[in-house]
C-alpha cells in the first residue's frame, strides 16, 4: 500500500471536511444507524432462548468451521419466560419464539411470562438489547417478519396477532393491527389448545396462523400493501390434524407439521385464503411438532420419541422419508447453519442442545451436545 505524503494527507483531510460539511453529502444520524445495521448480522453463531420463568435469557454460541459450538455469552432479555399448563418438554408449545430479521440485523425474543417482546441488534455472535415492548396480548409465543413488517402471536385469551413495523432498528406497534383469533380460552390442556405459529407466505401477501387442537385449523389473514391485516381470517379446518408449525415453500406453499397423525404435509395457500393439501407423509414417531428446511431436506422434531425425522421434498411437493435420528429426550425446536451444513436441535427435558452434521444424502451425524444454562423446557433457536 502506498504511503500518503504530508501534502496528500492534508488534501485528503480537507476533502473529507468539505464532504462532511457540504449539505449534499450530509448523512443523517438515522441513515448512519441504518448503514451500521446493514453491515451487522449473525455470523458463525447459534442463539438459544431459555424461556426461564425466573428470567428469560438468550445464550450465544460461536460456531466453528467443523460445526462445534462454544458458549460465548449470556444475554438477559429483560423479561420472564412462561410455561403453559400441561407443558413439560416445551413451555411455549410453539415455533418461532426466537426469530431473526436479516433485513435489519435484529433478533426478536418473546417473554411469555411478561407479555413482552425483546429486540436485540445482532453483530456476529454478539447481541445488544435495544428494546422491550408490550406484545399486544397475553403470553407471546411466536414472531414472524417480512420486509419491514413484524407480527407477534399471543397464545392466551383466545389468541391474537399484533402487528408492528421496523423503524430505525426498533419496533413500532400499530394499535389497529391487532386481531383476535376467537379460540376457546378455556380449552385444556393449554399446551395443545393454544396457537402454534405465526408466519408469512413466501411472497409476504398473507399472514398464517396454526391453531393446533383448538380449532384444528390454518387461519389466513390477507394483508394490504402497508401490512395491515384483514378484519377476519379465512379459516381452513384440518379435522384431527393438530396443525402445529410450518416453513414456506415458494411464494404460496407451506410444509406443515401435523401433531395429530404425527406427519408432515405439503399445502398451498390460495389467493382467497383457503388452504389445500397435496401430499403428506407420516413420521411413525410420537408428537411431530417442529420443522426446519435445509435446501430440499426437511427435518421435523418428534418430542414424544426423542428423534428427528428427515424427508426429501420433491419439486412437486412429494415427500420421501429418509429415516430418523435419535436426540436427547424431549426434542423441540431446531435451526440450521446458514450454509446448510449443520443442524442444531433443542431438547426440553434436560435443556440440552444437540449438534449434527447434515450429510449429502440428508442423514445426520451427531457431533456433540451442550447443557444450556437454565433452559429446561425452553425453546427458540436461531443459527447462522
Amino acid at each position: 500500500m502506498r504511503k500518503l505524503t504530508r501534502l496528500g494527507v492534508a488534501v485528503a483531510t480537507t476533502l473529507a471536511a468539505v464532504a462532511v460539511s457540504a449539505p449534499s453529502f450530509a448523512v443523517s444520524q438515522a441513515g448512519a444507524a441504518q448503514e451500521r445495521d446493514r453491515l451487522r448480522g449473525g455470523r458463525h453463531a447459534v442463539f438459544v432462548q431459555t424461556d426461564n420463568t425466573a428470567g428469560n435469557q438468550v445464550i450465544a454460541y460461536h460456531r466453528a468451521e467443523d460445526g462445534h459450538l462454544t458458549q460465548a455469552a449470556t444475554y438477559d432479555t429483560g423479561g420472564l419466560g412462561g410455561a403453559l399448563d400441561g407443558a413439560v418438554t416445551d413451555h411455549l408449545a410453539s415455533q418461532g419464539s426466537l426469530t431473526y430479521d436479516a433485513r435489519h440485523a435484529l433478533l426478536y425474543a418473546v417473554n411469555a411470562g411478561s407479555d413482552t417482546v425483546t429486540v436485540f441488534a445482532v453483530d456476529g455472535d454478539r447481541l445488544e438489547r435495544r428494546q422491550v415492548l408490550p406484545s399486544g396480548g397475553r403470553f407471546p409465543v411466536s414472531v414472524a417478519v417480512h420486509d419491514d413488517v413484524v407480527y407477534v402471536l399471543n397464545a392466551l385469551d383466545g389468541g391474537s396477532v399484533q402487528g408492528f413495523t421496523v423503524d430505525h432498528g426498533r419496533l413500532a406497534q400499530h394499535a389497529d393491527w391487532n386481531r383476535c383469533l376467537g379460540l376457546d380460552p378455556n380449552a385444556t390442556p393449554q399446551f395443545v389448545n393454544t396457537p402454534g405459529q405465526v408466519g408469512f407466505t413466501g411472497d409476504g401477501s398473507k399472514l398464517v396462523v396454526t391453531t393446533k387442537a383448538n380449532g384444528n385449523s390454518i387461519d389466513v389473514f390477507d394483508l394490504d400493501r402497508s401490512g395491515a391485516p384483514a378484519q377476519d381470517p379465512v379459516v381452513t379446518v384440518q379435522s384431527g390434524a393438530v396443525p402445529f408449525s410450518f416453513v414456506t415453500r415458494g411464494e404460496h406453499g407451506l410444509f406443515l407439521t401435523q401433531a395429530g397423525p404425527s406427519a408432515v404435509a405439503t399445502v398451498r395457500v390460495h389467493d382467497d385464503g383457503t388452504v389445500t393439501q397435496s401430499a403428506a407423509a407420516a413420521t411413525g414417531q410420537i408428537a411431530t411438532c417442529w420443522i426446519t428446511a435445509v435446501g430440499d431436506f426437511l427435518y421435523v422434531s418428534n418430542t414424544g420419541s426423542a428423534s428427528v425425522s428427515a424427508f426429501r421434498a420433491g419439486h412437486d411437493g412429494t415427500l420421501t422419508a429418509l429415516g430418523n435420528t435419535t436426540t436427547d429426550p424431549g426434542t423441540v425446536d431446531s435451526a440450521a447453519s446458514a450454509d446448510g451444513r449443520f443442524l442444531y436441535v433443542q431438547t426440553g427435558i434436560n435443556g440440552v442442545l444437540d449438534e449434527f452434521e447434515v450429510n449429502a444424502d440428508g442423514s445426520l451425524t451427531a457431533l456433540g451436545s451442550h447443557n444450556v444454562p437454565g433452559a429446561v423446557g425452553g425453546e427458540g433457536i436461531v443459527a447462522f
